[in-house]
């Protein structure tokens, strides 16, 4: 079977020894590692038994451009220009960024612009696959092995011949790979469990991860020397309240997108997109198709207003204006209703919110001064009103952010997960606004 289009053959070359055999002829594990698209004429996609390692189809639209991250935005426009740049070379690629910014689409797009677009792109996630089965996945293993291999299995270097290697979620391998996974990369061999026999590989490698790798090296969890090595040539997706005006065609994309796939056609109105527009979208992308596919489902066939959105995204719908002035005085038992929305989402830069990198069941919080009018610069209301001579606003902010959430722990009594809630939070969101604060200190609190 033959797609022009795509320039996909029916020969499948089997690992280092040049067997060339038709798609009929693979074993039932072979098959499942093959490019989906190779049924792309059957209309299904061919995948392996476990869902976290994927021979992935191009990422190719239907005139046959290669499909690069969506957006007319500064910062997604220099991440095309990054991905067209590093394509033709072999290098190695750490690709960084939030959980659902598209790392693995900028992965498809490299390999698809690369010289190796022929051959296969294989993804793995490897904080899908527990630590002691990584090994086998990565290098295969012989018949015997261990207990359960009843026979030889490729494992994905193998399949990779000659094409991409996708290593997604790299921060979370363990140290123990980590070493053998250098090996491979500082003498491209390595061997099958249960054989010493070495296997010499020619891979592109392409790593991703929502870690911050250098705070992990800092921690002992992520050897330094792998991290050279995968960071030969790195890329980092923005989040998407960091390119907030590619909203609309994101949202026209993912409405087409759902068309095509059977649900329904939504058209969103000017205020419902002005209200998403205001979101902090912490799942970025991902959350944004989320939310079109559960609104074509639940608005089929008709206009989306405000009204129909989600609690999470009306929330933040309301308009700065309505927010009292600096001349009327708030009551002083009700600063968070002034303050606190605002301050939960302009912090930081282009710094982004990434996931825990543990879970502790327990946190240190330190003791927090409370915001004073000397502090604020204003007897009359220092959260409110602006001082003659002005002030930094980002500190100020977070004075009131570190006040409210000690307000909130010292009534939850040190319980995480419910003063989030008392801040309408996510625990892991406040956790991490407890570190970028320095709030960890000495007084232990429980995260149930």
């Amino acid at each position: 079977m033959r797609c022009a289009a795509r320039g996909q053959h029916n020969l499948v070359t089997n690992g280092y020894h040049g067997e060339a055999r038709t798609k009929g002829e693979l074993k039932g594990d072979e098959l499942g590692m093959v490019r989906g698209d190779l049924a792309v004429g059957a209309g299904r996609d061919v995948r392996p038994r476990d869902e976290s390692a994927v021979l992935a189809p191009p990422a190719v639209a239907a005139d046959g451009a290669v499909r690069l991250p969506s957006g007319e935005s500064p910062a997604i426009r220099r991440i095309g220009a990054l991905i067209r740049q590093v394509a033709a070379h072999d290098s190695t690629v750490l690709v960084l960024g939030e959980s659902g910014t598209g790392k693995e689409v900028a992965a498809r797009a490299i390999h698809d612009l690369s010289p190796r677009r022929a051959r296969p792109f294989v993804a793995l996630n490897c904080g899908a696959i527990p630590a002691e089965l990584l090994e086998s996945e990565l290098f295969g293993h012989e018949k015997g092995a261990f207990t359960g291999a009843i026979s030889a299995r490729k494992g994905r270097f193998e399949i990779a011949d000659g094409g991409t290697l996708f290593l997604d979620e790299i921060g979370d391998m363990s140290p123990t790979m980590q070493v053998k996974l250098l090996r491979v990369l500082q003498e491209r061999v390595f061997e099958r469990v249960g054989n010493h026999a070495p296997i010499r590989c020619n891979v592109r490698i392409i790593a991703a991860t929502h870690r911050d790798l250098e705070e992990a090296i800092g921690r002992g969890t992520f050897r330094e020397d792998l991290y050279h090595r995968l960071n030969v040539f790195p890329i980092e997706m923005p989040p998407l309240r960091a390119r907030i005006e590619d909203l609309p065609r994101l949202t026209e994309e993912f409405i087409a997108h759902n068309l095509a796939e059977g649900r329904p056609r939504v058209q969103l109105s000017a205020a419902a997109l002005a209200a998403l527009g205001r979101h902090s979208w912490s799942g970025n992308v991902r959350e944004l198709a989320n939310l079109i596919e559960r609104l074509s489902i639940l608005c089929a066939g008709r206009l989306v207003e405000v009204a129909d959105l989600p609690a999470r995204y009306r929330q933040d719908s309301v308009p700065a204006a309505v927010a009292p002035q600096p001349d009327v005085a708030a009551p002083a038992d009700e600063p968070a209703a002034v303050v606190s929305p605002p301050a939960a989402e302009t912090l930081g830069d282009s710094a982004v919110l990434r996931l825990l990198e543990a879970d502790p069941e327990t946190i240190e919080i330190a003791s927090v001064q409370p915001v004073t009018a000397t502090d604020a610069g204003s007897a009359a209301d220092p959260l409110t009103c602006l001082p003659q001579e002005g002030l930094d606003l980002r500190a100020h902010l977070a004075a009131i952010e570190r006040e409210l959430i000690a307000q909130a722990l010292q009534r939850a009594q040190g319980t995480v997960a419910h003063a989030a809630r008392l801040l309408n939070l996510r625990r892991t969101t406040l956790v991490e606004r407890l570190r970028k604060l320095g709030l960890l200190g000495t007084q232990g609190a429980t995260e149930v």
